[in-house]
């Protein structure tokens, strides 16, 4: 009816009143709730498994009734077995990318977040980035610590500010925003490179040992 949506999982399909005010960032949470409902679900069933290299398995995963076909990114490093949905030119990614950041390890290592942020970043520059929490503002103050001289930084946040400021989502950025200012999508940036060794009070250039020491300098932040 016009004036309802529906939401469906596997277990009951409420029907809730509908609000034009309803943010974006709401939309894009049904979205993802309705997409991972139907993926846990059918993957069994309508997986298409497909090597991209020796032990590394993608599944696909096909929604007619939406008209997409999202792959099935395994991602782990936030929690041991998080996965990241792809397609239609976007990417929902849960608690491992953030706007300008990225998620906690709680289960998992440097290595495999690292490893995790490099399959995204290698994702097209357009693809928009859907993540799981609005935490732009904050994670943008950490980066300018990181990467003080980024310019891009500092028009994202002013940007981003007057967002807020008018009650909107910041989401979802694209990933070439990300790459130009999320520093940890940025390890192997001179200036990244050097703030992580001030940290340290060490020399370090492995990307992965510079990740894990901006991951905990976020964490003390």
């Amino acid at each position: 009816r016009a004036n309802n949506i529906r939401v469906v999982d596997s277990a009951e399909s409420p029907t809730v009143p509908y609000k034009p005010e309803v943010s974006q960032r709401t939309t894009v949470g049904l979205l993802f709730g309705l997409v991972a409902g139907i993926a846990f679900s059918v993957l069994r069933e309508r997986a298409d498994r497909t090597l991209q290299d020796p032990g590394d398995v993608t599944y696909h995963i096909g929604i007619p009734e939406l008209g997409v076909d999202f792959s099935v990114i395994d991602i782990p490093g936030h929690t041991r077995a998080h996965i990241a949905y792809y397609g239609a030119g976007s990417l929902f990614c849960g608690d491992t990318l953030f706007a300008c950041g990225c998620g906690r390890l709680f289960e998992g290592t440097a290595e495999q977040m690292y490893a995790s942020l490099q399959k995204l970043r290698a994702l097209p520059d357009e693809t928009k980035v859907y993540c799981g929490h609005e935490y732009t503002l904050a994670n943008i103050g950490f980066a300018k610590t990181v990467e003080p001289g980024n310019a891009a930084l500092k028009q994202r946040e002013a940007r981003d500010q007057r967002l807020r400021a008018a009650g909107k989502p910041t989401l979802p950025s694209t990933l070439g925003e990300e790459k130009a200012t999320n520093p940890f999508l940025r390890c192997l940036e001179p200036a990244v490179v050097e703030s992580a060794n001030k940290y340290l009070g060490a020399r370090i250039a492995d990307p992965v040992r510079v990740f894990a020491a901006i991951r905990d300098w976020k964490n003390r932040f």
